[in-house]
């Protein structure tokens, strides 16, 4: 890892990004991948590394299967193409596509998926001593990571890896919150500007609740997939 200064390494990170559809910090340094599984199983998460999206796609198909599976809002899950494939032998339940199927409104949808047997989701960023980190607009996704189902899975990507839970803050509100505004076309400055938080009151904010895990929750099983290829956002 390049030993730098915080505001060095925040300034590399946002080059980078700028620069790439998939700029981030693993652009900048390298991750201990190794670190990182030791500090999720410390932290009582199940962690396995696939080394790309497809061995992913196809460890996750083996693991679920006959179940009841919500899907949460996941540029790296559609980079897996995981509703596809699970849809094919369980019962799928995604925000994003089965309200429009079934005539059912989002906070119907978004509801049932709290009651599912397994829930999928990414983060928006982890650090390399094991904590996941997750911002949500609505709530729906950080609700149901935390509670309610026999187990969670987290996937993500290398570039959420971040060195510590300072820069892991700094990457979600300065990196996935403009993004993902920009993809969801909302009327905010960051998605304006697309270059960094403004701590805005736009009533279309997507950062409004901050999740930190620094330990798998009790009573519930959560693995974290790390895939090691740039997933998402």
């Amino acid at each position: 890892m390049i030993d730098v200064t915080r505001p060095e390494l925040d300034d590399a990170i946002t080059r980078a990004w700028q620069a790439s559809p998939e700029g981030s910090a693993a652009a900048v340094y390298t991750p201990d991948i190794e670190r990182v599984l030791r500090g999720l199983r410390a932290n009582r998460f199940e962690a396995h590394y696939c080394a790309d999206a497809a061995e992913a796609r196809a460890y996750l198909n083996g693991k679920i299967d006959g179940k009841k599976v919500g899907i949460g809002d996941s540029e790296t899950l559609r980079k897996l193409e995981l509703h596809e494939a699970l849809a094919a032998h369980n019962q799928v339940h995604n925000v994003l596509r089965s309200p429009i199927n079934k005539g059912m409104s989002f906070f119907e949808y978004a509801k049932g998926t709290l009651l599912t047997d397994v829930f999928l989701c990414s983060v928006n960023a982890l650090t390399e001593d094991g904590i996941l980190v997750n911002m949500d607009g609505t709530g729906n996704r950080v609700a149901a990571a935390l509670f309610g189902h026999e187990k969670v899975y987290y996937v993500a990507g290398v570039n959420k890896i971040c060195p510590d839970l300072d820069h892991a803050i700094w990457r979600l509100r300065n990196i996935a919150a403009p993004r993902n505004c920009l993809r969801k076309h909302k009327a905010t400055p960051c998605a304006k500007r697309g270059d960094r938080c403004y701590n805005c009151a736009s009533p279309e904010r997507i950062c409004n609740g901050l999740l930190i895990e620094f330990k798998k929750m009790s009573n519930m099983e959560m693995e974290v997939v790390l895939v090691g290829e740039c997933l998402g956002l």
